[in-house]
C-alpha cells in the first residue's frame, strides 16, 4: 500500500510509521519537520524492515510551501491508499496568558494542514482507500476538559467536526475517513506540557493500534470519531 503519515520524526507517528513498514509491502512517505529524526527512522527501516520501502519529506505545516509538498507527494505516488493526519500541536497556557500567534498556529496545524494535505491526497485516492486524523478526547463534545488547553481542544474539536463533514463528501467515491479520539499517551509533547504527569499509554501500543486501524477500520467504521483511552482524558 501506498502511505503517507505526518508528525513521524518522533512519538505516535514515528512508531506508527516503524508497525507499518513491519507489516511488509507497504510504501511509506513520512513527513516531519525534524530531518535528524527522520533520517534515523529511514535507517531503522532499510536496516530491519527491506521488505517495505520508506522515504521522507521535512516539512512545516506551520510555514510550509504546500505546493512543494503538493509536488513530493506526486513524485512518490501515482495513488494514496491511506493518508494518516498524525502532526499535531499542544500548547498548555492558561486563557489569559494565549496570544493569537498561539490561536493561529494551533489551528493552522491541527485542522488547516489536514484540510490542505486532505485536498492534495483525494485525488490521488480510489474506492477502498482512508483517511486516518488523530485528534483527541479534548476535542470531543461533552469529555472533561481540562484548564489550559482551550485553544487545542477547540481545534481537534473542528477536526472532529471536519472528519465528520469529509466523509460524507466522500463517501460516494469509496474513501473512508474516521478520527481516532486518543486519550494521554506517553509523548515528548505531552511531557512538554505536563512534566508531571503520568500517561497510562506509551506511544509504541499506540502505533500498533494505528496500523491496524488505518490498515482494516474502513471495513468498520465511516465519518466516526472513535475515543482510545483508558483514562480521562
Amino acid at each position: 500500500m501506498n502511505i503517507i503519515i505526518t508528525g513521524a520524526s518522533r512519538g505516535i507517528g514515528y512508531e506508527t510509521a516503524i508497525h507499518l513498514a513491519a507489516r511488509g509491502g507497504n510504501s511509506i512517505l513520512a513527513i516531519a519537520r525534524s530531518e535528524k529524526q527522520l533520517k534515523e527512522l529511514k535507517n531503522k527501516v532499510d536496516a530491519e524492515f527491506s521488505q517495505s520501502h520508506l522515504d521522507y519529506f521535512v516539512f512545516d505545516f506551520y510555514k510550509g510551501d504546500f505546493n512543494l509538498l503538493k509536488k513530493e507527494i506526486r513524485k512518490q505516488f501515482k495513488t494514496v491508499d491511506i493518508l494518516i493526519n498524525n502532526a499535531g500541536f499542544l500548547i498548555a497556557k492558561p486563557f489569559l496568558d494565549l496570544t493569537a500567534e498561539d490561536f493561529d498556529q494551533s489551528f493552522a496545524i491541527n485542522i488547516k494542514a489536514v484540510f490542505q494535505l486532505c485536498r492534495l491526497a483525494v485525488p490521488l485516492m480510489k474506492k477502498g482507500s482512508h483517511i486516518v486524523n488523530i485528534t483527541s478526547m479534548g476535542g470531543v463534545q461533552g469529555s472533561v476538559k481540562f484548564s489550559g488547553l482551550s485553544v487545542y481542544s477547540a481545534s481537534k474539536g473542528a477536526l472532529s467536526i471536519f472528519t465528520e463533514s469529509l466523509a460524507i463528501e466522500l463517501n460516494e467515491h469509496g474513501i473512508s475517513v474516521n478520527a481516532l479520539a486518543f486519550g494521554a499517551v506517553d509523548t515528548a509533547m505531552l511531557r512538554a506540557a505536563f512534566p508531571n504527569y503520568i500517561a497510562p499509554l506509551k506511544a509504541q501500543e499506540m502505533g500498533a493500534y494505528v496500523t491496524e486501524f488505518a490498515l482494516s477500520g474502513s471495513q468498520y467504521y465511516n465519518g466516526k470519531i472513535l475515543p482510545v483511552s483508558v483514562s480521562t482524558p
